[in-house]
């Protein structure tokens, strides 16, 4: 068996700055203890008004937003819009339990980087941090 080189190692164990945007509360914990287990810092957000003024303060602060689709306030597809405005420079990914191909179409239009259905499996939920 080959082991990864330590520049893929390192690369790999990199903590990651994650913001998780999902109204419901228990999703959020769920992924904000299943991150930080690894190492990562994670903030949370319960609506895409607030995620945005997260990361308005300091478009540096986070390597990847996670924001669900389905949001009462400002849902995900207004969210990576007002993203992609203030030009935020890191990933953005998708989590949803239901997409039409249209909407699914305006997302990757906006250059979101990833999109996963609901349920997520953590593994799925860690490399995508991984990825970021």
């Amino acid at each position: 068996m080959i082991s990864p080189s330590p520049e893929i190692t390192a690369a790999a164990n990199k903590s990651k700055r994650v913001l998780y945007v999902d109204d419901m509360r228990e999703l959020r914990e769920v992924a904000r203890l299943a991150l930080s287990r690894l190492g990562h810092k994670v903030d949370c957000a319960p609506d895409g008004g607030d995620a945005l003024q997260m990361v308005a303060a300091d478009l540096l602060a986070y390597d990847i937003v996670i924001s669900d689709h389905h949001m009462t306030a400002m849902n995900g597809l207004e969210l990576v819009m007002k993203l992609r405005e203030i030009k935020f420079p890191g990933k953005i990914a998708i989590v949803s339990s239901e997409l039409n191909g249209d909407v699914a179409k305006e997302y990757l239009s906006l250059g979101v980087d990833k999109i996963l259905y609901k349920p997520v499996e953590l593994s799925e939920l860690r490399n995508l941090v991984l990825e970021a």
